[in-house]
């Protein structure tokens, strides 16, 4: 039997969703302006960058000024989930009963699958693969704080030679603590983003579970992307590194576009409204800095396109450009006159 098609909706809980082309938690990246950019080009649902428990039980403000801010728009396209994460039950519970009161959000997604050393240390993220009985209390807690859909995004296994650990405990988050979706990456936590994710066991999974699994892991292009889902038969596709920069693939998979690249002038557009969104968000003076992050995604784009010519030096030094670049005005002189120099190629 073929896969439903990607532009077809689907259930999370009691709440229906648009269709089935999701933008996936972001660490340090999935604000507002990541997750609004999602929807205008056509996720049918979001989930926040993870945000830690104990920052919101404790009321610290950066974390409810910054991480907590969802714009009404996002939810014209669909709904948007608030990813958090941490260890302990009790905070899990407070945090979600804080989120569900003060946060326009329709979803709460806990993480169990983030491999970074500095999260997994405190027994968060992927270490509760190797603790599935406070997984499963932590995944009760939330839904009791929150009274909300609580779903929960994983990796199969801890380690590359592992039992999928992960994989086990999905079955118990579902039976024991009632969540109500998987968000699933096939592969180990041990290989971050390295490897060919095991889309069978994702495939078995989803035969498995009386509840929706989302895919996740590997989906860096529409050719990619179209096969795992034939294969793996999952409720949606969760884009996630293949979508920096690149919020042209989620229209590609819901055939609103060619699957062609950006021109520049598209490229430059977004931009711009990257960089006013981000401003707006953080401020200019912050969103000077923070922005570092993002420019490569888009002078990948450019380079992509030939700018401005074969020999690939000219991108290198427009990155170098940007780096250096604490106003965002200047950022935004420096891609437009890239731009110019492609489109004249």
């Amino acid at each position: 039997m073929a896969a439903p098609a990607l532009t077809e909706s689907w259930t999370l809980g009691d709440i229906e969703i648009p269709n089935r082309v999701t933008l996936a938690p972001l660490a340090g990246i999935g604000n507002w302006v990541v997750r609004l950019q999602a929807k205008r080009y056509g996720a049918g649902y979001a989930v926040s960058e993870m945000v830690s428990s104990f920052a919101i039980h404790y009321r610290n403000e950066k974390t409810l000024r910054d991480l907590l801010t969802f714009k009404p728009e996002e939810r014209d396209g669909g709904p948007v989930a608030i990813q958090l994460f941490g260890q302990d039950p009790e905070v899990m519970k407070s945090a979600a009963a804080y989120v569900a009161e003060h946060v326009a959000v329709d979803v709460i997604d806990l993480n169990m699958g983030c491999p970074v050393p500095k999260v997994c240390k405190t027994g968060a993220g992927a270490a509760m693969l190797k603790d599935p009985d406070t997984a499963v209390a932590v995944a009760k807690a939330a839904k009791e704080g929150s009274g909300l859909p609580v779903t929960v995004k994983l990796r199969s296994s801890t380690t590359k030679d592992g039992e999928h650990d992960g994989y086990a405990l999905a079955a118990r988050l579902v039976d024991e603590a009632g969540v109500d979706a998987i968000g699933f990456h096939p592969r180990s936590a041990q290989v971050h983003h390295k490897g060919t994710p095991d889309y069978a066991l994702a495939a078995k999974l989803v035969d498995e579970l009386p509840v929706p699994v989302v895919l996740s892991g590997g989906l860096h292009d529409a050719e990619q992307t179209l096969a795992a889902y034939e294969q793996v038969r999952p409720a949606a596709v969760m884009i996630a590194r293949g979508g920096l920069g690149n919020p042209w693939l989620l229209s590609t998979l819901l055939g609103r576009r060619e699957d062609v690249a950006p021109t520049a002038d598209e490229v430059a557009a977004e931009f711009d409204w990257l960089l006013d969104r981000t401003a707006e968000h953080l401020g200019t003076e912050r969103a000077g800095r923070y922005l570092r992050k993002h420019y490569p995604w888009y002078v990948e784009r450019l380079a992509g396109l030939g700018y401005p010519d074969a020999s690939a030096t000219p991108d290198k030094q427009l990155q170098a450009a940007l780096q250096q670049s604490d106003e965002i005005e200047i950022a935004r002189e420096r891609l437009r006159a890239a731009v110019a120099a492609t489109v004249a190629v």
